[in-house]
């Protein structure tokens, strides 16, 4: 293997690698934004079950005070 070849060789070896870091990063970028979405997503259910639970919350107790005076309890 004469000096050329050996020289040609260790560029592809840094082109290769230059590649390979390029496509880490992508990819990285990438699967950092999935979890930024994820956070987010998270945090919009979040939201809604806390509004759900207390319209739930409501509806029992506004169901709990008609009972009450459907059978008359308050007189």
């Amino acid at each position: 293997m004469d000096e050329k070849d050996f020289i040609h060789l260790l560029a592809e070896i840094r082109d290769l690698q230059r590649e390979h870091l390029e496509e880490y990063r992508r990819v990285t970028g990438e699967s950092l934004e999935l979890q930024r979405r994820a956070v987010q997503r998270q945090e919009q259910l979040g939201r809604l079950y806390r509004r759900v639970v207390a319209a739930s919350a409501l509806v029992v107790a506004a169901a709990v005070v008609f009972l009450v005076w459907l059978l008359g309890g308050v007189r």
